[in-house]
């Protein structure tokens, strides 16, 4: 037997997979989720610290794939243990378009992972602000990264995140067809190592790199070091946070996810408008 699924046979167990997880009980949903949003906020700390000072050495591009490549740890954890990250649950789509999942079941599920994804990193957000390994230049690598983040144009947020999801779901879709625990890791692996690398925007990953930034900016030492224009620092704020980046990312995430993989292998393999 291979130990990889087909496409057509990847489709319909995704469809299958999506019917479970949206009939999943409200709080074993909301604790997935919550486990969701630490797993992807550690591998976003994780991304931070090695960031740190490695251009220096490396390079631009190979430490951005350094960075890229320890980021996807994140959905390692979450494929391989088990979570629900809202990112990758746009592929539930391909069951809506088949019938065989309702679209208030879909909301409903976007919905508590949504919330439960914040809460998550936010969660890890708290935790790290009391370990003090954020006083110095790790501190600094995050505010920065945060900073460049609320300050991009609500169209550049968008298409960033919709080529992000893009290949988040990509991931998701082949976790899916791969048997065995190492097939899933490399099949996390490739794309969300893309994704990373190429300076994509992941709005669960945001809601770790942003609030970080945002607890920072009261570590006067940290904002020092970092020069950050204070044009550019007044927009890391919790609505420079939602309106600059969380809501067009958001959106862009859903057209990502939702039309370039859920919708396009739906309408290739399955039976779309089955009743």
């Amino acid at each position: 037997m291979s130990n990889f699924l087909r496409p057509h046979e990847i489709a319909e167990a995704v469809v299958v997979a999506g019917k479970h997880q949206v009939e999943r009980r409200l709080w074993p949903m909301f604790i997935l989720g919550i486990l969701a949003g630490t797993y992807i906020a550690f591998g976003a700390q994780l991304s931070t610290v090695v960031n740190t000072g490695i251009a220096e050495h490396v390079g631009f591009g190979l430490s951005r794939f350094v960075t890229g490549s320890v980021f996807t740890v994140g959905l390692i954890l979450v494929a391989v243990g088990g979570a629900e990250l809202f990112t990758g649950n746009s592929i539930f789509i391909a069951g809506l378009l088949t019938g065989e999942i309702g679209l208030m079941q879909i909301f409903r599920n976007w919905g508590v992972v949504y919330i439960a994804n914040l809460l998550g990193s936010l969660l890890i957000v708290f935790i790290m602000a009391q370990t003090g390994l954020l006083d110095g230049a790790v501190g600094v690598t995050a505010i920065k990264i945060a900073s460049a983040k609320v300050n991009l144009t609500f169209s550049q947020a968008f298409y960033r995140a919709v080529l992000c999801n893009w290949l988040v779901c990509l991931a998701v879709w082949l976790i899916f067809g791969a048997r065995d625990v190492i097939s899933k890791i490399f099949s996390a692996y490739f794309p969300i190592m893309a994704f990373v690398t190429s300076g994509f925007e992941h709005c669960v990953a945001n809601m770790y790199f942003i609030p970080i930034g945002i607890y920072l900016r009261d570590c006067p030492s940290v904002v020092a070091a970092a020069e950050i224009a204070p044009d550019k620092l007044a927009n890391l704020t919790a609505s420079g946070f939602v309106v600059n980046n969380l809501l067009p990312v958001t959106l862009g995430n859903v057209v990502g996810g939702v039309v370039f993989v859920a919708a396009a292998y739906a309408f290739s393999y399955l039976k779309v408008g089955k009743q």
